[in-house]
């Protein structure tokens, strides 16, 4: 009777994993601060645009009339500043806003500006660093970049003409409004004393807002 061959040797066979140093886990992109800055801001400007006044309230022709002097157009505008200003400044705003959708280059330069700002500095960790066409860039070297990129994009282009157009046609209108508007039917004593004025202190509020809610993230991505 032949013999049987033994059982061919059994290589033994390591069940640990080792993780390569290449495969380490990179720090998150932040896009839930962006989501944040967004939301904080859209909630703080609907928050303030339900402040406004009523509009048919703006417009009443029986309260319009010619004012009596320098002193009582100017007394005007600051009572009806002080009463309207959130309705001046959607009446500003929207004029900026149909200037930018009549000028279509002007509006891409600008959004594409504050892409950059938003992607490249403001949300954008510091690991790996900025490399373009195989330059690396520093934090500082691109925060320099950006305002560069800002101040030719803004003042060396049509893009400030048309900004700085469309704020002055605003401001007008505006001005022109609280002259000729007679105040003497407004409850100003319902205006908080010392409290802020303009709506630019609510878009101010929602970014102070919305960076302590995004530092978290930020945070460890920059660390």
């Amino acid at each position: 009777m032949a013999a049987v061959p033994p059982p061919p040797a059994i290589l033994p066979v390591s069940n640990q994993k080792t993780a390569p140093a290449a495969e380490e886990s990179q720090p998150p992109v932040a896009t839930p601060a962006v989501r944040a800055l967004i939301n904080h801001i859209t909630a703080t400007v609907r928050s303030g645009l339900s402040d406004r006044r009523p509009w048919p309230e703006l417009v009443d022709r029986s309260a319009f009339s010619k004012p009596e002097s320098i002193t009582d157009a100017t007394t005007r505008i600051r009572k009806n500043y002080a009463y309207f200003r959130i309705n001046y400044f959607t009446v500003v705003a929207a004029v900026i806003g149909v200037s930018l959708l009549t000028n279509p280059f002007s509006l891409i330069t600008l959004l594409g500006l504050l892409a950059a700002w938003i992607f490249l500095y403001l949300f954008r960790p510091t690991e790996p660093p900025l490399v373009v066409l195989g330059r690396t860039f520093s934090e500082r070297e691109t925060l320099g970049l950006l305002i560069v990129l800002s101040i030719i994009l803004v003042f060396l282009t049509s893009v400030g003409s048309i900004l700085i157009s469309a704020v002055l046609v605003g401001s007008g209108i505006v001005c022109a409004h609280g002259a000729f508007r007679v105040p003497e039917d407004l409850f100003l004593d319902e205006q908080e004393p010392g409290g802020p004025t303009g709506f630019l202190s609510i878009l101010g509020g929602a970014a102070s807002n919305a960076a302590a809610s995004a530092a978290p993230i930020i945070n460890p991505v920059r660390a």
